[in-house]
């Protein structure tokens, strides 16, 4: 019975990866191609980094709603969250990566792939590193929360001020985000180094909130950002929006079971052990 489950669970993912790749490549591809008359080497290049990027988001997706509905700390947790840090890691870095160097305006979607990297690799450090020192790293963690709540502040002003009310093609209220998400990094980031150090039910909400975020930016990147990608029956209903809701309920639910109080274990905490009181003994009558 639970070989059959699994195996309609393996055929359904590979189904969604095809159908997501497949889907996703009209999408993108004009974003990431050059003239006709280029090199050859440069067209490979881009169809690598095209199909690397889909591919890794594809597959990052799927393991990422794996890797949170499951127990944590139990095996399947574990692969699935190791799948879905290094298939996404590749999708984010191509996407910052190439964003700079796209014709159209693509600054809001390099701070998004910035910003979803690190959410990526904190979170992934976070549960990695059980009692870290305070070194470089949580510097360069502060430095870049801090340059994505300075972006997002300063492309909700440029937004404001264009007679379009958008930046490079997306509104200013979209930039929300970027605030948001400054905001509470670079205060834990900042709450690290003061207490040089990251343990227990701090350690554990910090890696939850990050790759939960992380998440939700790679749903909505392509459920609402490529929906001319999907099917029409998924577009404006439940399974265009439920995807990228999901990791943000399922943040909400795992931040409270981890701040409940734990009941006292009976075997950390065993009852002391009642003895017989001492008997004196007896002496003999004097004469």
């Amino acid at each position: 019975m639970r070989g059959a489950i699994q195996q309609k669970i393996v055929t359904a993912s590979s189904l969604a990866v095809f159908w997501l790749v497949v889907g996703a490549v009209p999408a993108v591809a004009e974003n990431l191609a050059f003239e006709p008359d280029a090199p050859v080497l440069l067209h490979i290049f881009a169809f690598i980094l095209l199909y690397g990027h889909i591919l890794g988001g594809a597959v990052g997706l799927l393991s990422g709603v794996v890797a949170i509905a499951s127990p944590k700390g139990k095996p399947v947790h574990r692969i699935a969250g190791t799948t879905f840090f290094v298939s996404m890691f590749i999708a984010y870095l191509i996407g910052a990566g190439v964003a700079p160097f796209l014709n159209e305006g693509q600054r809001p979607n390099f701070v998004a792939g910035v910003m979803a990297l690190y959410l990526l690799v904190t979170s992934w450090l976070a549960a990695k590193r059980p009692n870290p020192a305070v070194g470089w790293i949580e510097y360069v963690g502060l430095i870049t929360s801090l340059f994505i709540l300075s972006a997002g502040a300063l492309f909700m002003y440029q937004g404001s001020r264009h007679p379009t009310g958008t930046v490079d093609g997306s509104p200013s209220e979209a930039f929300l985000l970027f605030l948001i998400v400054g905001v509470f990094a670079a205060i834990g980031d900042l709450h690290v180094i003061i207490r040089k150090k990251l343990v227990g039910v701090m350690r554990i909400s910090r890696h939850l909130w990050r790759m939960c975020m992380s998440l939700f930016i790679a749903a909505g990147s392509f459920f609402l950002g490529q929906q001319q990608a999907l099917p029409e029956f998924m577009v404006g209903t439940f399974w265009q929006f439920g995807p990228v809701l999901f990791p943000v309920v399922a943040l909400i639910i795992w931040q409270v079971l981890v701040h409940l109080p734990k009941k006292p274990s009976i075997a950390a905490n065993p009852a002391p052990l009642q003895t017989e009181p001492a008997v004196e003994p007896l002496t003999p009558p004097s004469a």
